[in-house]
């Protein structure tokens, strides 16, 4: 972890190239820094981002063209309060910058969240570090 998964109103296909999304709230995960300011604050291979579209929705008013967008953060115990709203700020400060054209033609709301805990039961199989540059890693 951390897991990023983003939910979207359908009616952002058009305005939003949510690769692009994904791949900016992906390194500024990876860039974040621990208590040291020098350790990665989260594990470069366990980092994942994910979009979803929600075809069928109403924000608002219902009007169709309200738009909005959650952003849930997943991440496992153990970082102070201080570092989870770092890394909150940064998430939220690097999904508005990207976002600024989208919030200046439609109407917006972008929420994120941080979710916390141990699961009850989590499997693993990953190599994803094999294969990552050593300086990454």
């Amino acid at each position: 972890m951390p897991h990023l998964n983003i939910q979207y109103t359908a009616n952002l296909d058009r305005a939003i190239d949510m690769n692009a999304l994904c791949k900016t709230l992906a390194a500024t995960l990876v860039a974040l820094r621990g208590e040291d300011g020098v350790a990665p604050l989260f594990p470069v291979a366990g980092t994942r981002v994910m979009a979803w579209p929600a075809p069928y929705f109403a924000v608002a008013d219902g009007q169709p063209d309200r738009a909005f967008i959650y952003l849930n953060l997943r991440i496992t115990p153990g970082r102070s309060e201080a570092l989870k709203k770092r890394a909150g700020d940064a998430v939220l400060a690097s999904a508005s910058a990207h976002l600024e054209t989208v919030f200046a033609q439609h109407a917006l709301g972008l929420t994120l969240q941080i979710d916390e805990g141990m699961p009850v039961y989590e499997g693993k199989r990953n190599n994803l570090a094999a294969h990552l540059k050593p300086a990454q890693g």
